[in-house]
């Protein structure tokens, strides 16, 4: 890549997909904690984005709707700038990460008070072409299968 179209690429582009090909969507400050996040991200994770698309439109979490905007959006954005056909687009990396936690007081007996912790997180998800990830696989199993032949 040229330095003269490095300079357009965010910060954000160059630490999640570097100069690899795919593109990324980012949902921050959602109002589901991290914990429950994980979990269908977890699910999603390494799948393909139309199965993904359709396991998220049936999963009972709240958070699910998220995700569903969120993988359609990485996938239009690979379409867009990259030009890249959906239908071989895997999602390759999902982040779930805290945001920022609202502290609320709840009154108790005799005076007291419990905190109340309205948690939040920021979700990023990456997909990139089945082609790419497949050579990426290969590359790093015969990279290991070298190495341990290597030590004997």
């Amino acid at each position: 890549m040229s330095a003269a179209t490095r300079e357009s690429v965010s910060a954000r582009r160059e630490r999640l997909l570097g100069d690899e090909p795919g593109a990324f969507a980012v949902a921050r400050f959602v109002r589901v904690t991290a914990q429950k996040s994980r979990r269908i991200g977890d699910l999603i994770r390494g799948e393909s984005v139309d199965n993904a698309l359709a396991t998220l439109q049936f999963a009972p979490q709240a958070v699910a709707e998220v995700f569903y905007k969120l993988v359609d959006s990485a996938a239009a954005n690979a379409e867009s700038t990259e030009g890249l056909d959906r239908s071989s687009l895997i999602i390759t990396t999902v982040h779930v990460d805290e945001g920022p936690t609202m502290k609320r007081w709840r009154p108790r007996a005799k005076g007291a008070a419990n905190r109340i912790l309205k948690r939040s997180s920021h979700l990023t998800v990456v997909v990139q072409p089945a082609e790419f990830v497949e050579g990426k696989r290969l590359a790093a199993a015969t990279k290991i299968s070298k190495k341990k032949g290597g030590n004997r």
